[in-house]
């Protein structure tokens, strides 16, 4: 009884086969009234389809929307896309009792639009980070009975309370948290900017700090997803 396992024949074979693995699926059933139109669409379909999201095709047919089409979307919660189509009564009951999305176009470009904007909508916003400001750590001091504080040389822009931080040792992050307070000769101060020298402590009572570490503070904003 033998095994056989089919090795990836390139690199690129390899990291295609795990893109492919990661991407989320957008399922679909896709009814239309020519075989043309159908298969138009599909095309048009896997166009916009990215590493991240891809189009399935669950079923497609010519001709009108049948409870069977129905049946299909609903076991995987699949929209039905109906193109220059419509539903029978029997398939529009089983549609509205299994919450299964109808959607009708007449217009390839405006399926595609509105289809690539729920695969957006699927993924949920992107992040994007901005670095704050950059400080090197010059010295490490008790604070409380088991906490510690760092000393640190704010090297540029500006170190914020409240602001997510990061700890780099040889380049290799050892910490991901936030600044849990910041001093400048024991007064609390709500930021520090580049030349001047601070005292902070870190959320999760991260106390792993050594001078020549570095620490950089950043924002993370959420931003509606394009494909």
């Amino acid at each position: 009884n033998k095994r056989t396992t089919n090795a990836p024949a390139s690199l690129e074979s390899m990291f295609s086969a795990l893109k492919e693995k990661q991407a989320m699926e957008y399922p679909l059933v896709v009814k239309a009234d020519t075989q043309g139109t159908v298969e138009a669409i599909i095309g048009s379909l896997h166009k916009i389809s990215t590493d991240d999201i891809r189009v399935r095709i669950l079923h497609s047919g010519v001709g009108g929307i049948t409870e069977s089409d129905v049946n299909v979307a609903a076991a995987s919660g699949a929209p039905i896309i109906g193109f220059n189509v419509r539903p029978n009564a029997k398939a529009r009951e089983i549609a509205e009792r299994n919450k299964v999305a109808l959607k009708y176009y007449d217009v390839i470009y405006e399926l595609t639009d509105e289809i690539r904007a729920g695969m957006a909508g699927q993924l949920g916003p992107e992040a994007f980070e901005t670095v704050v400001g950059r400080a090197e750590i010059r010295d490490v001091f008790s604070a409380g009975k088991t906490g510690k504080a760092a000393g640190l040389l704010v090297t540029e822009g500006v170190i914020r309370k409240a602001l997510k931080a990061r700890i780099t040792r040889d380049d290799v992050i050892i910490y991901q948290g936030e600044i849990a307070s910041l001093r400048r000769f024991k007064d609390d101060v709500p930021e520090v900017r580049a030349g001047l020298e601070c005292g902070v402590t870190f959320t999760q009572n991260f106390t792993d700090i050594k001078p020549g570490d570095y620490l950089e503070t950043f924002e993370v904003e959420l931003r509606e997803r394009t494909l």
